[in-house]
């Protein structure tokens, strides 16, 4: 299947595509990696009046460190996050998620920016960045203002954005000293069945201080396990300490039913997943 007829506008800059954007007046979409947003094109999930391609703006694309920041562009590749040495260093976990998106060929057209603003409650990156408390900066015709993660999503696949809002940046602070990832999937780069990340920072004691939990594909969008994050605050991380946060990561979520998995079987699994993930935790520190 094709998809319905739109019109093209390859923008030159931000200001253009927040130009183009606003004068569809929302039935227009960006266009970044497109990995996500033509298919949904080509089945006609969408039928659109326009897309606006940003893969010429210039700066869109590149990496930066500011202080202890380290500052993406919406159109750096899954790829790039791959293999960029710089990434590897400052935001270990999210090259290590990366690796579960797709394809080759989907990571090497696939942008941060996109699935951010896509939203599936099952992709890697909107988790990686709830977990590593990141923020995304969105620009349109009133100027930039800057969303935590946290406040991204109203829904699945609902970016609280305006219709001609363009995101441009997502800005994440200092990783903490110690991550763990896991995911579940019925095979392999398929969308997860479920996920869970965690982050941590571990003091000479052996207690852990801001640990962060971050659950995909078991509600709406990405969730944090508060309840559990907070149980492990100033723990050591014992076997006891690692069963009581599992338990209560159970609070958090609102898993669907689909052609995936059942809302049963996901509640069963995110204790399972839970514990493994914080025994990694506990093991990469050692």
């Amino acid at each position: 299947m094709k998809a319905a007829d739109f019109i093209y506008h390859r923008a030159a800059s931000v200001e253009e595509a927040v130009d183009c954007l606003s004068e569809y007046a929302g039935d227009a979409r960006v266009l970044a990696g497109g990995q996500s947003l033509m298919p949904m094109m080509n089945m006609r999930l969408w039928r659109l009046g326009a897309l606006v391609d940003i893969n010429h703006v210039p700066g869109l694309d590149g990496l930066r460190s500011d202080g202890e920041d380290t500052v993406v562009g919406t159109l750096v590749r899954y790829a790039v996050l791959e293999r960029s040495p710089e990434v590897a260093r400052r935001l270990p976990l999210v090259p290590e998620m990366v690796r579960y998106i797709g394809d080759r060929q989907v990571r090497n057209r696939g942008t941060i920016g996109g699935s951010l603003v896509q939203g599936d409650p099952t992709a890697e990156m909107p988790l990686a960045c709830l977990v590593l408390g990141a923020r995304v900066q969105v620009t349109g015709p009133d100027g930039s203002r800057m969303i935590p993660l946290e406040d991204l999503y109203d829904g699945a696949y609902a970016a609280d954005l305006e219709c001609d809002e363009v995101v441009t940046e997502i800005v994440f602070p200092a990783h903490p000293q110690h991550h763990a990832f896991r995911e579940r999937y019925r095979r392999h780069n398929d969308f997860a069945v479920l996920s869970v990340a965690a982050v941590g920072d571990r003091d000479a004691d052996g207690r852990w201080h801001g640990v962060r939990i971050g659950l995909g594909g078991v509600n709406d969008t990405p969730v944090l396990a508060r309840a559990a994050a907070a149980a492990l605050e100033g723990s050591t991380l014992t076997d006891d300490d690692i069963a009581a946060a599992a338990a209560a990561a159970t609070e958090d979520i609102d898993p669907p039913s689909d052609m995936r998995a059942s809302a049963e079987y996901r509640a069963h699994l995110v204790p399972v997943y839970v514990r493994h993930v914080l025994e990694d935790l506990r093991a990469g520190a050692s």
